[in-house]
């Protein structure tokens, strides 16, 4: 018989609207495990154990008073954390930080809102690294997010304790943010289904600034069909948002459901970051992605050059600009990280006048790249050009060494940042060392449905939710 922690977010929730599981019951087996094995992957920063259990009676009383199922929100009484960075009312939020160690959440993100709309259970904030700036996550308020299939190696980042977290039995499925491979580098690192989404999909707002559109919340799920419900509840607009994502023909859901057809898909494993070489382990991944694609009856050809090496400098400089944004009063810059000080300070020396030369450098660059790959349904590369690295591999070094390091790690995921479009990490290869290895998928601006529908296919093919780490069990 199946622990509770085996289900899927879509059982679960069909559990509770049956009444076959108590949303009671889910919380406490999950509160139970966070309390247990949470410490040994470094998945949350907080446990709001006792706002959990409020909600799950809430749930239950609306359960018992709803006479058809039906009716219920479509989440209702499943747990789902949220990502340090993004605020919740009354709970602490460190933004990974410890020069936040006393700030609480004065406000709910919209995708917090939603999320409680549909009736998800928050059992806490997940770990990040400090600002969620770099592509790790260890921090001085929590214990470094470590991958389930090797305690010894990162779990990614920055939404590495989310992953951690639903690769370990934590959580069934996870908020999660990217804002330059965010979700997709720890899904690689923890083997599980990231999505993404296109620019605009999903409001920022009330209080995070959209304003170069580089970051995103989105689902981090076991299955596919998990993330795309994520999706469609996460997904909406508020007034004030700069960016608006084209609209879509069917839930996200309806997409997973849905058979792909024959398509044509480009793929590339040459890096947009100069020097960086791609592991043979996550070449290995490719190839066998690029061939079950084939299997699959999609059409498979090479991507021509798109996105040139030159963008880097411009990535960077924005990227520096955007670790000024979090406000730290000057005696508090002391408890900051070097990584942090080293951006903040590179940020605070851009001119104005560099910033916009940088933004329009890129514009430029997407008005060349996007009417090639808008010639492909999908484009195919590597996640990360290694398999998950040892805690400790960039955190130890000096800033500039550190960067250049994560540089050389991620040189597939920032592009999709840049232009806006929806990616997703599927876990379709794992190494003999038993190290998952994720592979990208990149669509057409607004094009996340073909995305899910063409990796619901893939699982399909080669399932992966029950490929479990031996943590699980624990």
């Amino acid at each position: 018989m199946p622990h509770i922690h085996d289900l899927s977010v879509m059982r679960l929730a069909q559990a509770v609207r049956s009444r076959e599981l108590s949303p009671v019951d889910i919380v406490d087996h999950y509160l139970e495990r966070i309390e247990r094995v949470g410490p040994r992957v470094g998945a949350f920063v907080t446990v709001t154990a006792e706002q959990a259990r409020d909600q799950a009676r809430q749930a239950a009383k609306l359960v018992a008073d709803t006479a058809d199922p039906a009716d219920l929100p479509p989440l209702l009484g499943v747990p789902i954390p949220i990502k340090d960075l993004n605020l919740v009312t009354g709970v602490p939020a460190t933004f990974g930080s410890a020069a936040y160690h006393d700030l609480t959440g004065f406000a709910d993100d919209t995708v917090v809102v939603r999320l409680r709309e549909a009736g998800s259970i928050l059992t806490g904030k997940t770990n990040t690294p400090e600002f969620g700036l770099p592509c790790y996550t260890e921090n001085d308020v929590a214990p470094p997010a470590r991958t389930p299939w090797d305690l010894t190696r990162s779990a990614g980042g920055s939404s590495g304790g989310a992953a951690a977290a639903v690769a370990a039995g934590l959580a069934p499925a996870a908020q999660a943010s990217d804002g330059g491979g965010s979700i997709r580098i720890p899904a690689s690192a923890c083997g599980l289904f990231g999505i993404k989404p296109s620019r605009g999909r999903i409001s920022q707002g009330p209080v995070n600034p959209d304003l170069f559109g580089l970051a995103t919340s989105g689902p981090l799920a076991r299955t596919v069909r998990d993330a795309a419900l994520l999706l469609d509840v996460m997904a909406g607009n508020e007034p004030g948002d700069l960016y608006l994502a084209p609209p879509v023909e069917r839930t996200f859901l309806g997409y997973a459901e849905r058979p792909p057809g024959r398509l044509r898909i480009a793929r590339s494993a040459v890096p947009s970051v100069p020097g960086a070489e791609v592991h043979p382990d996550c070449l290995a991944a490719y190839e066998e992605a690029s061939a079950l694609l084939e299997e699959l009856g999609h059409e498979v050809v090479e991507l021509p050059p798109t996105f040139e090496p030159d963008l880097v400098p411009h990535f960077e400089a924005l990227w520096g600009v955007m670790a000024t944004l979090n406000p730290v009063p000057p005696e508090r810059e002391h408890l900051l990280q070097p990584l942090t000080r080293w951006l903040r300070e590179r940020g605070h020396a851009t001119s104005a006048p560099e910033i916009f030369k940088a933004h329009a450098a890129l514009q430029a660059a997407l008005r060349r790249a996007l009417p090639v790959t808008n010639e492909f349904d999908a484009i195919l590369h590597p996640t990360l050009a290694q398999p998950p690295v040892p805690v400790g591999y960039f955190h130890g070094q000096e800033p500039a060494e550190n960067f250049r390091r994560q540089k050389m790690f991620t040189p597939f995921t920032s592009v999709y940042n840049v232009s806006g479009q929806p990616a997703v990490s599927v876990p379709l290869h794992w190494t003999d060392a038993g190290l998952p290895i994720g592979v990208m998928l990149a669509g057409r601006l607004g094009g996340e449905g073909v995305l899910v529908s063409l990796s619901a296919q893939l699982e399909e093919a080669r399932p992966w939710a029950d490929r479990k780490p031996e943590v699980w069990n624990a």
